[in-house]
């Protein structure tokens, strides 16, 4: 809405100053909204009450002459702060203080005014906004915390994110909407119950199946189509072998599920960002185009409370809400916006609920943050009206975590029979080659027409790469973009089917969720879950015996397996020399509780993430902020390095215009590389790179970057390991 009375209090006006929202308009829009998001867990009224104090401080004065272009600094979002504490509405004033800055610290009641923590903010002066008792205070609902938000601080300070979730959203929206005037539409996506019947169609054909390999999948498909319908709301597994098809059983799961629990959505979590365009891609066939968002993007964008500036305001509203109705993300994505504290990657938390979320090789969940991981799904299932369900070929025992974290949590399994099933599509056999030289390694490769070689190093990667013969050579690595990763997948599968030679080096990102079918393969020492996925890339359809589908097992020469992998190789190690037959689910079990044991129970929160909440931070309640810095899934946290080639430069002159949004960000993640500081340092050194819009960067010396190998390795230090 917008107002042309002349002596009304402003909250926005347009770029060309033709067109004004009153603080009044943008606080009911703001509290409709957020109310309407909060309703799924119960947290209407306190949405509703936060949407109507949130920008009450723009009543003052001062912020209308800064709205007129006076250089004076206005804090207007401390006010409503200050109002929802009076009113004893902790989360609120919480969501309210870091509502273009970020969740604060709750900080001790010892810190003083000019401190950025909760308490010091609710101490500060501001300028008077008495306008605001007139037009907003009579109409502030009575409202009270969600009866089944437990009285601990980990689940309060849940709580609240989601509470926050909800503000921010709003009032990104409500700004969209006066700000675009003619706002690009959101929603009008197919209903569930549409992209179910959808579903139902893709899988017709293979209802009538031929062999009995395509029997057992498609058993294993119409379970999970009625567990979908028939279970309640929940905890649960899917354990299904490499090849048994447990991408398109987990969605038939997971649409069924929501369509018959009256949900709204429904989120896929993906381990890494190198295989999300491929489960994208597949889902968008079964779905459609428009129903399908993928979003793996790390920016991060803030403002400080007095921004007023209208460019700024695009860039915040480009950031994913994820409000269609099937996300595919990665773990990173998913797990760091739970334990952020910044606006535009919390603004989505509120979708999660009332939602299926699936895990996809809930094995690489990072043993350094598993408990915060479970905890936040414990949170969300018990609290949020979301059904979770942990899928994978190699289930990690995660029962004893969820007894400690979510005891009213029972975990169950969708699929029966487990054991008979990993009988049943055993297509390889493991064997072991020792130490091996690189040359050594090639030299094999060479002999085999057709075969995968999975190494630890990018480096290694590629120095094997270059060894090869050249017809049919390939090289994988998350140094390649999406855009070309998909392109060089496209031609082996295509080399594959026709029987030409085809030796691809790749790096981990081929083990989970990439569907090739080689008629050998090579791993490196790394984890057993690893080395089965490995194995999954080989003898896929069942051509062959198992007999002669080899999954050789080696180590190269004079090189350690990378640090951050060592304790994978001691506890694979040991399963190798207890068990006969690694692959089996004894073996698997015994392999993750062996690594556990190795890592000891402090190493599964190395940041102390959830004692930050129960008990504080170095004196310091609520510690958001804090947390949000600390709480890391990838240990070495990369840098977005837009690539210059041909299909991106158009794109990158967009950016660089301004014209930030989130049909532009889609775009240019193809065309992207993640890269480690020290690279990133290396290539502006070397003047090979410039800042793009603040929080990422271009490549601006094409010779770096080779379409079929991926970004020169010149500059990395490898001192980690990037799959």
């Amino acid at each position: 809405m917008q107002s042309h009375h002349p002596t009304a209090f402003l909250a926005h006006q347009s770029e060309d100053k033709s067109r004004v929202q009153t603080v009044l308009e943008h606080l009911e829009g703001t509290a409709a909204l957020a109310e309407q998001f909060a309703l799924p867990f119960g947290g209407g009224e306190q949405a509703r009450l936060a949407g109507m104090l949130h920008d009450i401080g723009k009543y003052s004065e001062a912020f209308q002459r800064r709205l007129q272009g006076s250089s004076c600094t206005v804090d207007h979002s401390t006010a409503g702060a200050q109002e929802a504490s009076r009113l004893r509405q902790p989360e609120a004033a919480f969501a309210i203080a870091g509502h273009h800055s970020g969740l604060p610290d709750g900080g001790s009641s010892t810190d003083r005014s000019e401190m950025p923590t909760l308490c010091g903010r609710l101490k500060k002066a501001v300028e008077p906004y008495e306008a605001w008792s007139r037009e907003v205070q009579p109409s502030l609902p009575n409202a009270k915390r969600p009866a089944q938000i437990a009285p601990d601080h980990l689940s309060e300070a849940f709580y609240t994110r989601m509470l926050y979730s909800c503000l921010v959203d709003a009032d990104f929206l409500d700004t969209e909407a006066f700000m675009q005037e003619d706002p690009a539409p959101r929603g009008g996506y197919a209903s569930l119950s549409d992209l179910l019947q959808k579903l139902r169609q893709y899988i017709a054909p293979w209802l009538t199946p031929s062999n009995a390999l395509n029997r057992k999948r498609c058993e294993i498909l119409q379970h999970c189509l009625a567990a979908g319908r028939e279970r309640p709301a929940g905890l649960y597994t899917l354990t299904v072998p490499t090849g048994g098809g447990k991408t398109v059983s987990s969605l038939a799961f997971a649409l069924a599920h929501a369509e018959a629990r009256k949900m709204s959505r429904v989120i896929y979590v993906i381990p890494y960002t190198s295989i999300i365009d491929q489960t994208a891609d597949t889902f968008r066939t079964i779905l459609g185009d428009e129903n399908v968002l993928e979003h793996h993007s790390g920016a991060d964008d803030s403002a400080s409370d007095d921004s007023v500036d209208a460019a700024l305001y695009r860039k915040f509203l480009a950031a994913e809400n994820w409000d269609a109705p099937v996300i595919v993300t990665t773990a990173v994505q998913f797990f760091e916006s739970l334990y952020s504290n910044r606006p535009s990657r919390c603004r989505k938390l509120h979708n999660m609920a009332n939602s299926v979320v699936i895990f996809d090789e809930a094995q690489t969940l990072p043993v350094h943050s598993l408990l915060p991981c479970v905890e936040a799904i414990g949170q969300l299932v018990q609290s949020y009206r979301v059904t979770a369900v942990l899928c994978t070929a190699t289930q990690p025992a995660l029962q004893p975590l969820f007894a400690q974290l979510a005891p009213r949590l029972s975990m169950q399994e969708l699929c029966p029979d487990t054991q008979s099933l990993y009988a049943f599509f055993r297509r390889t056999t493991l064997c072991q080659a020792g130490a091996l030289s690189e040359e050594s390694l090639a030299s094999r490769l060479n002999t085999q027409p057709q075969t995968l070689c999975v190494v630890n190093r990018r480096s290694t990667a590629q120095k094997l790469h270059a060894m090869l013969e050249a017809e049919g050579r390939y090289c994988l690595t998350t140094l390649l973009c999406p855009a070309d990763r998909k392109r060089l997948l496209d031609e082996i599968r295509a080399r594959l089917q026709e029987g030409k030679p085809c030796r691809v080096v790749s790096t981990s990102l081929v083990e989970a969720g990439v569907d090739v079918d080689f008629p050998a393969a090579w791993r490196e020492e790394a984890g057993l879950d690893s080395i089965l996925q490995t194995a999954g890339r080989c003898n896929r359809e069942g051509r062959r015996p198992a007999a002669e589908s080899l999954v050789t097992i080696f180590r190269l020469e004079g090189q350690r397996a990378p640090a951050m992998i060592r304790p994978n190789v001691d506890s694979t190690r040991n399963v190798l020399s207890h068990f006969s037959d690694p692959a089996s689910l004894p073996a698997i079990e015994a392999y993750f509780s062996f690594y556990r044991t190795l890592k000891g129970d402090a190493a599964l929160d190395q940041k102390g993430i959830l004692d930050a909440f129960r008990r504080g931070y170095q004196g310091c309640a609520f510690p958001f902020a804090t947390v949000a810095e600390q709480f890391h899934l990838i240990d070495s946290p990369t840098v977005t390095l837009y690539l210059s080639l041909q299909e991106s430069q158009p794109l990158i002159a967009q950016l660089q215009a301004g014209l930030a949004s989130r049909a532009l960000y889609r775009k240019l993640g193809q065309y992207a590389v993640q890269i480690y500081p020290s690279h990133l340092q290396a290539l502006l050194d070397a003047g090979a790179a410039e800042l793009l819009d603040g929080a990422s960067y271009r490549l601006t010396d094409p010779s770096l970057y080779d379409r079929n190998i991926g970004l020169s390795l010149e500059a990395d230090t490898g001192s980690a390991l990037l799959i």
